[in-house]
């Protein structure tokens, strides 16, 4: 049973009407849900408020009413008017008890104060939006880099300290175990299979998104940092209702969720100078274990070598200008600086080098080196928040007078600015490029 299905049978569980086979399945699942045993403790309270106050009504075609309306709204609130007897199924379940029908009856009071969708929880709060996201333990999810929902997507199955990630412009698999700093990487054409050692920044920077996402709202929960409220939209078919969080450090985080589940449906992060979406969001659906093992499939072959990840450099970050240079982009640096054309850039790199027919040792050394470069050093920059500016659009390799790139790092009253031939030298701001 999921979040959806046991909403939808929610008041049937507690008025006793499920049969064992359900009823079964629904302790199952309330016992790792945490959001669905607050949602059964809402239902439960609400539940006796109405029973105390219908006991006063009985005007029993008011109740009819009032009980068709329910149902109508549950069934838009869980989706589940795709077959015409769902309402009905439901209908019988909940009329079958009488005190259930005071209840209906009871809530005409409501009706006639706040409406019928107040019924539901009226408007959702930002405490009920971050729950999910604090105690789910298993998550899927669409990851992108950038404002072009048409480009590269990540997908991650998340499930405790691990992740499976792939992608959707590359045939690789990674399995990342954050808690001991490994990767597992998959490639499912040559059925190749390595290790990687991701101690230091690469540990926390190959976590799954919605942890660092958990990790924001953490700490904003513990700081009492204000939330923007930003009314509804519509998102996908969905009316979703909107929070912002701006006082982050570098980070602005906005959180869409269904007007009717409070459940996350798309979370935006800017962050510096990078954005990022988060969507096609699910929270803790049943996954296979075998899905995020460390341990490669029977069928791979696993290289004899455990590859090294944990430092990087300035110089890593300019060989990796030079190899996008070189090999992408017949001698000329990229149009756009961004861990978004860094996606787009590292399934062609791989392309280029297996045409090239260098030997698989050099190619590996290339690949390692772009990635220490592209996602190591620049994309710390980003996260950090750091003043860098790039300028490479239309320059050549090697042409010592123009300036590609300049960034002023951590404590540093200078700047680096690396020039077309891939020399570096510091300048002040005032000496800056224009």
């Amino acid at each position: 049973m999921n979040c959806a299905e046991f909403k939808e049978l929610s008041v049937a569980y507690v008025e006793g009407l499920l049969d064992e086979q359900e009823k079964r399945s629904a302790e199952e699942h309330l016992k790792d849900c945490a959001v669905c045993r607050a949602e059964l403790k809402s239902v439960t309270n609400f539940r006796s408020r109405l029973v105390e106050n219908g006991k006063a009504l009985g005007q029993s075609g008011l109740e009819e009413d009032v009980m068709n309306q329910i149902i109508r709204e549950q069934n838009v609130r869980l989706k589940a008017a795709e077959t015409a007897g769902t309402g009905f199924t439901l209908r019988r379940r909940i009329m079958k008890s009488s005190i259930t029908r005071l209840a209906a009856a009871a809530a005409i009071v409501l009706v006639s104060l706040v409406g019928i969708s107040q019924f539901f929880g009226g408007t959702v709060t930002f405490a009920e939006v971050i729950k999910p996201i604090l105690n789910a333990r298993t998550v899927v999810f669409d990851f992108i880099t950038g404002e072009d929902e048409n480009g590269p997507v990540i997908h991650d199955i998340a499930v405790g300290s691990r992740t499976r990630r792939t992608f959707s412009n590359m045939d690789t698999i990674l399995i990342i175990d954050t808690d001991n700093a490994k990767m597992l990487t998959l490639d499912p054409k040559s059925k190749g299979a390595a290790y990687i050692d991701i101690k230091g920044p690469l540990q926390e920077g190959t976590k799954s998104f919605m942890e660092f996402v958990r990790n924001v709202v953490g700490n904003l929960k513990n700081n009492n940092m204000p939330v923007q409220e930003l009314g509804e939209k519509e998102i996908d078919g969905q009316k979703a209702r909107g929070f912002l969080v701006k006082n982050y450090p570098n980070i602005e985080l906005t959180i869409w969720a269904d007007s009717r589940t409070a459940l996350p449906i798309r979370i935006e992060m800017e962050m510096g100078q990078s954005s990022y979406i988060l969507k096609n969001i699910e929270f803790d659906v049943p996954v296979d274990e075998s899905l995020v093992s460390m341990e490669p499939p029977s069928d791979y072959t696993l290289a004899g070598m455990e590859y090294n990840m944990t430092n990087f450099s300035e110089q890593d970050f300019v060989e990796s200008l030079r190899i996008w240079a070189e090999v992408l982009r017949d001698g000329s640096f990229p149009e756009i600086l961004s861990v978004e054309e860094c996606l787009k850039a590292t399934p062609q790199l791989g392309e280029k080098l297996k045409q090239s027919n260098i030997p698989q040792e050099e190619g590996t050394r290339l690949g390692m080196t772009f990635g220490r470069g592209l996602f190591m050093f620049f994309q710390q920059l980003t996260i950090s928040g750091a003043d860098w500016h790039y300028a490479g659009a239309g320059v050549k390799l090697g042409d010592a007078e123009k300036a590609i790139f300049w960034y002023q790092p951590k404590d540093s009253q200078t700047y680096r600015v690396i020039y077309g031939d891939l020399h570096i030298e510091d300048a002040t701001a005032e000496n800056l490029p224009k």
